[in-house]
């Protein structure tokens, strides 16, 4: 029997800091309480004496690249980085090869993870102009939700029929979750920039040419049809001020029927840091301005955007070292998700209860993900300690991802994950993974 007592930590909780200690027998949080002795010899003591201990983070959108692309990433490499980065739970994309368009493929994908994975994990169905049939018989109590690109991306899944889209929204109980950027917005943009540029486009330009018009172009009109068909809808990766306008910051969570998500690189990054890190920050939809930036720091506050994740998605550094019209979209980021966003606390433009909330319950309650996301007892007990003041750098010997490279190189974070817990197992320990331990398991839904 496995059995672990965490002693004087600072817990994040439902909005409040208690001090107190935490007690987990197999896979569970059994006794949380101001201080508890341990019951028996074989219990193992771990000190957290001025730490914070946080639920793990549930990242909702990964491209883990298996199967089909594992030279970028592959879902035992990317769950380990996951872990050392203080993420427990992942839910990973369809846009692999072959794509999970049937039930077949997508069962292909949790056999996969269900040997491989060091963290808990679901996938979600993917939706194509012409899969309606295949999606009508997907089990939502064991399959995250439904992702539909109505923007092209990375792979061939854009969903561009009007009647079709509309007969998805109308067809099914599943969540649906979107991409959203005008394809013919951008087609017309990138137009005109190759006619003035060629193939080497400055990559500047990038948010010109996927820009905020396109971004709200294709939100509003998501948004519009899930209203018209009363379709659950969630809106991946918000990258501009503009499109707060279309969500709701005062319904609470649990009532909304249409929400939102931004992710790890767009409260981070904006356009002027193209001139270093050019295309290694190229994602759709793309960084854009400071005003952005500090509009979806405002939206996570005053609650029209409900969840954070990282769109986790690597290609190698060959790749990414293109010209601007050959780079692929898509960054690295689950192990150094969490710390950024910690940092951000540092910068007091957040608060780790409010990282907690957007990043770990949010998820949970959003994705109806049963008994995962808070620090409750009865609960899978996944979860963080955090040492608040104990700087590193990220190095190439320090990153864990397979295509070896981060965007956070060279930056120092003021923050540490210590340990995370998967399951009420210990599986990673001061900068090590412990091996052992591949304690994922699949995720089940309150549905």
């Amino acid at each position: 029997m496995n059995k672990i007592l965490i002693k004087n930590a600072k817990i994040v909780n439902e909005g409040t800091i208690t001090e107190g200690d935490v007690y987990i027998e197999d896979n569970y949080f059994v006794e949380i309480d101001n201080s508890i002795s341990p019951k028996s010899p074989d219990v193992e003591v771990i000190d957290a004496e001025g730490k914070f201990l946080l639920p793990g983070m549930i990242d909702d959108q990964v491209h883990f690249r298996e199967p089909g692309l594992t030279h970028k990433a592959d879902i035992q490499t990317e769950s380990r980085a996951a872990i050392a980065g203080g993420i427990t739970t992942f839910i990973e994309m369809p846009n692999t090869i072959p794509q999970a368009t049937t039930i077949d493929l997508l069962e292909d994908k949790f056999d996969i993870a269900s040997k491989n994975s060091y963290a808990n994990y679901s996938f979600m169905f993917g939706g194509t102009n012409d899969n309606l049939e295949e999606i009508l018989k997907v089990d939502p109590k064991k399959v995250a939700a439904l992702k539909l690109f109505l923007g092209s991306s990375t792979g061939n899944m854009l969903v561009d029929n009007p009647e079709t889209l509309k007969g998805i929204f109308e067809s099914t109980d599943l969540l649906i979750a979107v991409h959203c950027e005008d394809e013919q917005t951008i087609k017309t943009n990138m137009a005109a920039h190759l006619e003035e540029y060629g193939e080497d486009i400055p990559i500047e330009l990038h948010p010109i040419i996927r820009s905020e018009e396109a971004c709200y172009l294709s939100s509003s009109k998501a948004i519009a049809l899930a209203k018209e068909t009363g379709a659950r809808l969630h809106v991946f990766h918000l990258s501009t001020a503009k499109e707060l306008e279309l969500f709701d910051g005062k319904t609470a969570l649990k009532d909304k029927k249409i929400t939102a998500e931004v992710c790890v690189h767009h409260l981070w990054f904006n356009d002027e840091d193209y001139k270093t890190k050019g295309t290694h920050i190229k994602w759709n939809p793309a960084v854009k301005t400071e005003k952005d930036r500090q509009g979806l720091i405002k939206g996570l506050l005053n609650n029209k955007i409900d969840v954070i994740a990282t769109d986790h998605a690597p290609h190698t550094l060959e790749e990414k070292n293109n010209i601007y019209t050959k780079a692929p979209s898509g960054g690295p980021l689950v192990q150094h998700a969490l710390t950024a966003l910690l940092e951000l606390v540092h910068k007091e433009q957040l608060t780790i209860e409010k990282v907690v909330e957007k990043a770990c319950h949010n998820p949970a309650i959003l994705f109806e993900v049963e008994k995962r996301g808070f620090i409750k007892k009865g609960y899978y007990a996944d979860a963080v300690l955090v040492d608040f003041n104990a700087p590193w750098s990220v190095s190439k010997d320090n990153i864990l991802y397979k295509c070896g490279w981060s965007p956070f190189e060279g930056f120092t974070f003021k923050s540490r994950i210590t340990h995370t817990f998967v399951n009420g197992k210990l599986v990673y320990n001061n900068f090590k993974i412990l091996d052992k331990e591949k304690q994922g398991m699949r995720l089940t839904f309150n549905r």
